[in-house]
């Protein structure tokens, strides 16, 4: 369950930078959302690869 709480815990993280750039049009906070959502993709396929990996080394 680790990397379920460090996905949700980024996701998170980010809320508040999502508020201010969609709201408050602070470009600085998009700047951040863009780097969290690119952590975010790297931090999935890693999931997602090792689930693929559990799941075969069943076999």
């Amino acid at each position: 369950m680790n990397r379920y709480d460090e996905l949700k815990n980024l996701v998170t993280s980010l809320e508040g930078d999502f508020d201010k750039f969609y709201n408050k049009e602070n470009q600085a906070a998009g700047t951040r959302v863009r780097k969290g959502m690119q952590d975010l993709k790297v931090l999935a396929q890693e999931i997602r690869l090792q689930v693929q990996n559990m799941k075969n080394d069943e076999k």
